[in-house]
């Protein structure tokens, strides 16, 4: 019963690391900077391992490797020994309790390592990564602090064989889709309001408009002349309506002033 114990233990350990990594791998920068500011101490720590993704992932690999061992070890002959003396008894399946023993020891612990050590942690590391994130942030420091030997001999194997393979890496820059992809979550969430959205997307969408869009050129712009008459009036807003009109003198850059369609229509109405 203490062998037992004492894997499941050890899964829940490596459930705790794997929480760990997922959380802070996904936990945005930009809330743990926020936090950070306002002066939040575990914010600040989950930051740095953040931006240090090299030694936090070591770290954890190293954890995980190492819980790893432990179970395979405790789950070894003694945890075997006791059930094959269990399957024994069965007349039936004595010539193969060696081998059915080791399938349902294998099928048992992989099982509650997948649901109990990665699943279910991982899954709650995405629901709250920046609450875990600073959960974890300290331990995990303190953890890289004692392994640091092992971690530095991690780090320095992988940028060798990744510059041995002439891969680049980069930061990852935040994108216009991405953005969207996040205000569109927080409206539906009721975060953002929708009217809030319309005018986040058509900043992005101004940004893709040229100026020849917006602004309509002198030698196209349609205008009132203080002399014209009514039906030279009447004829240019069937050719070309617009919602305002410049009343200009003699020439387009000589302008007096401005009149909306609306006030044409009321001044009609009173004649």
């Amino acid at each position: 019963m203490g062998e037992i114990l004492l894997i499941l233990g050890l899964i829940l350990l490596n459930g705790l690391f794997s929480m760990a990594e997922i959380a802070l791998v996904s936990a945005r920068k930009a809330r743990l900077e926020a936090q950070a500011g306002k002066g939040d101490k575990r914010a600040k720590e989950a930051l740095e391992l953040a931006h240090h993704p090299d030694t936090f992932l070591s770290t954890v690999q190293i954890g995980i490797t190492l819980i790893g061992i432990l179970t395979g070890i405790m789950s070894g002959e003694k945890l075997k020994s006791d059930f094959v003396a269990f399957l024994n008894r069965f007349d039936s399946i004595k010539e193969y309790s060696n081998g059915i023993a080791t399938a349902i020891i294998v099928i048992i612990i992989t099982y509650f390592s997948m649901v109990l050590g990665e699943l279910v942690p991982k899954r709650l590391g995405l629901a709250r990564p920046e609450t875990i994130a600073k959960i974890f942030a300290k331990p995990m420091r303190i953890l890289g602090m004692i392994t640091y030997p092992f971690i530095w001999l991690l780090s320095k194997s992988t940028y060798f064989i990744v510059r041995l393979l002439n891969i680049k890496t980069t930061d990852n820059q935040v994108t216009e889709e991405e953005i969207k992809a996040i205000i569109s979550e927080g409206t539906e969430q009721g975060t953002i309001e929708e009217a809030e959205q319309e005018i986040i997307e058509r900043v992005f969408h101004l940004g893709d408009r040229t100026i020849t869009s917006l602004m309509t050129h002198r030698s196209d712009l349609v205008w009132f002349d203080v002399n014209d008459t009514e039906a030279a009036i009447r004829e240019k807003i069937l050719q070309e309506p617009h919602s305002v009109y410049p009343i200009c003198d003699g020439e387009v850059d000589n302008i007096k002033g401005m009149i909306s369609l609306k006030d044409l229509y009321v001044a009609n109405d009173h004649t």
